[in-house]
């Protein structure tokens, strides 16, 4: 058995095409924006907001890049965002993690106005997921995870899930949303015991724990579906949190890295912006909210 690769890349490709038309063909006055908010000079955060612009646009959404210097302080930061929030010009903003240490970002994230997180990270859109509110912005990774399983055809309900990783990005906003779609999800970390046993269970495991090819293929139940959200780099070359040549001989689906999830999360956040500009211009969601509902 050799699982079907689940592209990203180019499920992402159509998920863009079709936003581009969306934008395109938008009745209402006015162009979509999407504002960037990068504090440093962290190469991989700059390669990030590079792909952002240009994915933007192709799309048809304008991107405003403001970069700020790493001694930049918090109360500075936070009028940055009360700008933002108030420029009528601006459909959705992101502010770049990681931050600087003397910053707060619980602090920027939650200052930005809920109608604006496109990113999904503020503690009023996590708690709006948590109650599987229809006006959630979710965040973008785990959006795109839920988009790949679905174009694929997995049936989510009744499965059991194992996710490695509770970051605030990935493992626990997913968590909620697999939850809210009726798997039964187990957010496993660090310090969970025989985490390969706990992992052996599940029909659906994604991992995105930071730690290059940690899931093997023995850890795996057969014709489990496997989602990669780890990026490594290990003697030069790009992999994930999974052993993908011994996990693809086990699965029935597979993501690759790169060109998995990674795409996904650009085209959810394009897809999330739009969303935004959509509910500020007519008070009311526009059809990408149903998009992976």
């Amino acid at each position: 058995m050799t699982a079907q690769i689940i592209s990203g890349k180019e499920i992402a490709s159509r998920r863009r095409e079709d936003l581009a038309e969306k934008v395109k063909n938008y009745s209402g006055s006015g162009t979509p924006v999407l504002a960037v908010v990068l504090v440093g000079e962290d190469e991989a955060s700059e390669i990030y907001v590079r792909n952002k612009k240009k994915a933007a646009a192709a799309v048809g959404i304008g991107c405003e890049v403001m970069t700020f210097a790493s001694s930049i302080g918090e109360n500075a930061l936070l009028e940055v965002i009360d700008e933002l929030n108030e420029n009528p010009h601006i459909s959705g903003i992101i502010v770049q993690l990681p931050l600087p240490k003397q910053i707060n970002s619980l602090h920027v994230l939650s200052r930005i106005r809920p109608d604006k997180d496109v990113d999904g990270f503020s503690p009023y859109n996590a708690g709006l997921l948590s109650y599987n509110h229809p006006d959630a912005f979710v965040a973008a990774t785990p959006k795109g995870i839920l988009a790949l399983l679905l174009a694929v055809g997995i049936e989510l309900t009744g499965k059991n899930v194992v996710i490695i990783g509770r970051s605030n990005i990935v493992g626990k906003p997913l968590a909620m949303l697999l939850t809210n779609h009726n798997c039964t999800v187990t957010l496993a970390h660090s310090k969970t015991q025989n985490l390969s046993e706990a992992v052996r269970q599940a029909d659906i495991v994604v991992a995105a724990c930071g730690r290059p090819k940690l899931v093997k293929a023995d850890w795996l139940k057969e014709g489990a579906v496997v989602i990669d959200v780890g990026i490594n780099r290990v003697d030069g070359r790009l992999c994930g949190d999974v052993d993908f040549e011994e996990a693809k001989e086990k699965a029935s689906f597979i993501t690759p890295v790169p060109g998995g999830v990674g795409p996904m999360t650009v085209a959810m956040l394009l897809e999330n912006t739009f969303e935004a500009f959509c509910r500020q211009q007519n008070n009311q969601a526009c059809c990408c909210r149903h998009c992976c509902s």
